[in-house]
């Protein structure tokens, strides 16, 4: 949210600087999250003087040049040659000394420095409007009528002033301060200095209700507690005055014409959204605030026809057609134009649940829509109204033709809580007198309407607060507005502080796990996913997927997505399927989600789940490389990366256990099937129509959270090298690697670290039935370096369990 310093300083008076007003904010809990100077002009005419023309000389070489001599007020005379036709002695005039950058209304900035023009020493320039940004004219240098001193600054005399834009990291809570008279209110509390409500003591309506009148008929008074409205007459629409349009373009808005200029002018000025019909398209003069037909249409503003569902509350005319989405978004048929001259202006409150619910349906967000949805004061309604009114007669011409129409059948009260004051000290943790809390709470406008004590003798306080605080509910909320004015840096830091008992570490963040786990397959270049959890429930009516497991959805509102799926695979075969219809066929992806399951007890197991997908090429062709199909490896090399940087390392593997996957395997951690990858079932790609491969892995999400604190250990760097030895064996068919491994692990515990396979051979020469393993072994000993011997021992104890144990023939 942006906020005008000028802006502010018309609503509340200070002479702080931008930085300590941004200080205070900050440490009331509106933080500062950017502060930046806004000039009038570009440049603020840095080195732009008023100055006297003392004599004007035909240029010796140049016809259309002159050389003048001008007085700055510096004591020096500069030599300045000039090509404006209407130069002549004794003008006053706009002069931009040397070193001064100007920004030109266009083209690119430029600097003044000392020169010679055809052969004439010039010390300066006498500026047009154009090259100083004020204009577009070029037919002369600008002459002034002006008696203030040479050497007074041009930006004095054109009365340009910066302004500073404050930018408010608004949180949700505090819709009180979405605006100039908001953000006032908290300086007010933190100065003690008054806030200034805009006057309106000006406006005045006809005591009579005209024949031409609108009423108002609120029939939803749940939804809209008070609705507001004035019909203006002799409207001229057309461009805001520079003012209000400066004021508009401070905060980031581009103005439209005076009518909507004020609307949104009053919105940022007080917090109240306001809407501004076209009177002569209001049927039946009179306003209904209503929830929509089913299937009743609106063309917005936008021009997209809606439509609309029952618990949108909408506001229509009196024949009943919709005219614009209440607090939302208004109609482009009662919208107004060029050419309106009646104008109807809505002030009102609408319930924040029903505004948020109308914005959701409607997929809009707007900056009244933002405000309704948070909580609007009801009690400005009114002011905001009268406000506009005297703006638009102001800027547009406009007439109060009506007497205000304030509806009004629900009225809001304030909200009441019990403060017990010792409760204070103790939330707090420092003592603050009452009477200071009561200064706080009123220049909060939290008003103090009882006061006692309890059976104890406790000062208790019964206090009001007012319903744009919609925050404010609790004894706990008034305790923390009573610290953020009275000051966090107050609240001293104890001497001696203990603690009776040593917290235990505190558990792993599992957002923290699942960003950096994000974080390292993205760099990978795997591209994360989000995925519906409903899915269609054709998908699992095979015998791999018993009916009784699923968890179905009993008012759904699509067939297609009719169960809660038990897996996250389909869901990515879905985009899979999107992805590779478009032609975009390589495609690394991955997914946290959930998978959902019926237990046998009429329970339900939700568990979260890290599914990686891949398909396609490994990378895009090149003239570098060939093609590469992705394969097992790739999949299984991203999960092990997965697996080492939460400190696991997969303990065994056993062919996949995966009712969807054709051929893989299921990795084992501390026993426990946790990963299962390989590939999709063509079955399965056939069923969602997907015509490439895919590799799939979906690890247990929940145990690895579960067991990560007992992964991640550390241990000393070792201080001796490590050594590797080769070793090539002839096998059965049947022999896995991992049986190999296990093998080796348990043969040498002490100094064997890894291994590894690095070629698999087949081939009719080594005999029916088998294959050939090349594995290498790294061994290392941290208390010594190991000896040839010690290594020759160690790799004579693993051949002969190989051997042994799988019949291995080793290969000299």
């Amino acid at each position: 949210m942006k906020i005008s310093l000028d802006w502010l300083r018309t609503l509340f008076p200070t002479d702080k600087s931008p930085a300590e007003i941004s200080a205070l904010l900050t440490s009331s809990g509106l933080e500062v999250e950017g502060l930046e100077e806004l000039e009038s002009v570009p440049g603020g005419l840095q080195g732009v003087v008023l100055g006297t023309v003392l004599t004007r000389d035909k240029h010796p070489d140049a016809d259309k040049l002159s050389v003048t001599t001008v007085d700055v007020g510096d004591g020096t005379i500069r030599n300045i040659v000039c090509g404006a036709p209407n130069v002549a002695a004794g003008q006053r005039v706009v002069v931009a000394l040397e070193g001064a950058t100007l920004h030109p209304s266009s083209g690119e900035p430029f600097k003044i420095k000392k020169s010679k023009i055809r052969g004439a020493a010039s010390e300066g320039m006498l500026c047009a409007e154009d090259e100083i940004g004020l204009g577009a004219s070029h037919a002369g240098i600008m002459v002034l009528d002006t008696d203030l001193p040479n050497g007074t600054p041009a930006a004095q005399y054109f009365g340009l002033t910066s302004d500073h834009i404050i930018e408010i990291g608004l949180t949700p809570n505090r819709a009180d301060a979405a605006s100039h008279f908001g953000v006032a209110r908290d300086l007010r509390a933190l100065l003690r200095q008054p806030v200034q409500l805009p006057d309106v003591s000006q406006f005045h309506a006809p005591s009579e209700v005209p024949a031409g009148n609108i009423g108002v008929e609120i029939e939803d008074a749940e939804g809209c507690p008070r609705y507001a409205g004035l019909l203006l007459e002799g409207v001229q629409v057309g461009p805001s005055p520079e003012w209000l349009q400066r004021r508009l373009r401070s905060i980031g808005l581009s103005p439209i014409n005076n009518v909507v200029d004020v609307t949104n002018f009053v919105l940022h000025e007080l917090g109240q959204p306001l809407h501004a019909f076209d009177a002569d398209k209001i049927d039946g003069q009179g306003i209904r605030v209503r929830r929509a037909g089913v299937g009743e249409k609106l063309t917005t503003l936008d021009g997209t026809e809606r439509s609309l569902k029952a618990e949108d509350l909408v506001i229509a005319d009196a024949s009943g057609k919709a005219l614009a989405l209440a607090g939302v978004f208004g109609g482009k048929d009662s919208g107004v134009t060029e050419a309106s001259t009646r104008v109807f202006l809505e002030s009102a409150y609408f319930e924040p649940a029903v505004a948020r619910k109308t914005a959701q349906n409607h997929q809009l967000k707007t900056d009244a829509s933002f405000r309704f949805e948070r909580g609007t004061d009801p009690h400005m309604v009114p002011l905001a109204l009268k406000r506009a009114a005297l703006l638009l007669q102001e800027v547009a011409g406009a007439r109060v033709a009506a007497p205000v129409v304030d509806e009004y059948p629900k009225h809001i009260e304030h909200t009441p809580v019990r403060l017990l004051l010792p409760r204070v000290e103790k939330l707090i943790g420092h003592y603050i007198a009452p009477e200071r809390i009561r200064q706080i709470l009123t220049d909060l406008d939290i008003l103090i309407t009882e006061e006692g004590t309890t059976e104890t003798g406790a000062a208790e306080w019964l206090v009001s607060v007012p319903p744009y605080r919609v925050d404010v509910t609790r004894e706990a909320d008034v305790v923390e507005e009573i610290l953020r004015i009275y000051g966090y840096d107050h609240v001293p830091l104890r001497s001696f502080n203990a603690a009776a008992f040593l917290a235990k570490f505190p558990s792993p963040d599992p957002e923290v796990l699942r960003r950096d786990v994000a974080q390292l397959l993205s760099g990978q270049g795997y591209s994360e996913i989000i995925t519906n959890s409903l899915v269609n429930s054709r998908y699992f009516e095979t015998p791999e997927q018993p009916a009784a497991e699923l968890v179905r959805v009993l008012n759904y509102n699509s067939a297609d997505l009719d169960v809660l799926r038990p897996s996250l695979l389909h869901s990515g075969l879905e985009i899979i399927r999107y992805n590779v219809n478009r032609r975009q066929r390589d495609l690394k992806l991955y997914e946290f989600g959930r998978s959902y399951q019926r237990q046998d007890d009429g329970s339900y197991k939700e568990r979260p789940t890290l599914a990686i997908y891949l398909t396609g090429n490994v990378q895009a062709e090149s003239w570098q490389q060939k093609d590469e199909k992705t394969a097992y490896h790739h999949l299984a090399g991203a999960v092990l990366q997965v697996l080492r940087s939460l400190g696991f390392a997969p303990s065994g593997q056993q062919p996949v256990q995966h009712p969807y996957l054709n051929g893989g395997l299921t990795l084992l951690l501390n026993n426990q099937p946790v990963v299962h990858l390989g590939s999709v079932s063509p079955k399965v790609l056939k069923q969602l129509d997907v015509t490439q491969p895919v590799w799939y892995a979906e690890l247990d999400w929940q145990w690895l959270l579960r067991k990560y604190r007992g992964a991640m250990t550390a241990q000393e760097l070792p201080k001796f090298p490590e050594v590797r030895r080769d070793l090539s064996l002839v096998v059965d068919q049947a022999v896995t690697f991992d049986q190999l491994r296990q093998i080796a692990s348990k043969a040498e515990r002490k100094l064997l670290r890894e291994v590894n396979v690095f070629d698999v051979y087949q081939g009719e020469n080594l005999g029916a039935g088998k294959k050939s393993y090349s594995l290498s072994f790294l061994l290392q000993d941290p208390t010594q370096t190991l000896t040839d011997q010690a290594i020759d021992q160690v790799m004579q104890k693993l051949m002969a369990q190989f051997e042994q144990q799988v019949g291995a023939v080793i290969r000299k």
